[in-house]
């Protein structure tokens, strides 16, 4: 069977023979993901927050909603090791042994 080369089942062979070397290097690496879901839901609370910050009045209103994400995000990753959000907010913060 002959394609054309411009064709768009030629373009779809030549691209997959050009990645050919990256999927072989997927297959042999079985702790790679195939997807990037993982990193998409680790961003998605940050893409929220640009949104919000679009309608922060001050400079200072823009930095006091990235200090409470970042705590929130550095909070998950340390779980069940952390604050309670109404405590950093109200100042009531204790160290524990």
């Amino acid at each position: 069977m002959q394609v054309l080369p411009k064709s768009a089942i030629g373009v779809a062979i030549r691209y997959s023979l050009n990645q050919w070397h990256k999927l072989i290097g997927y297959v042999d690496s079985g702790d790679t993901n195939i997807d990037n879901n993982r990193a998409e839901r680790a961003v998605k609370p940050f893409v929220i927050g640009r949104k919000n910050w679009l309608f922060s009045n001050t400079a200072n209103g823009a930095n006091a909603s990235a200090v409470l994400l970042q705590h929130y995000r550095n909070s998950e990753s340390q779980w069940p090791h952390t604050f309670q959000l109404p405590d950093v907010l109200t100042g009531r913060v204790t160290e524990e042994a």
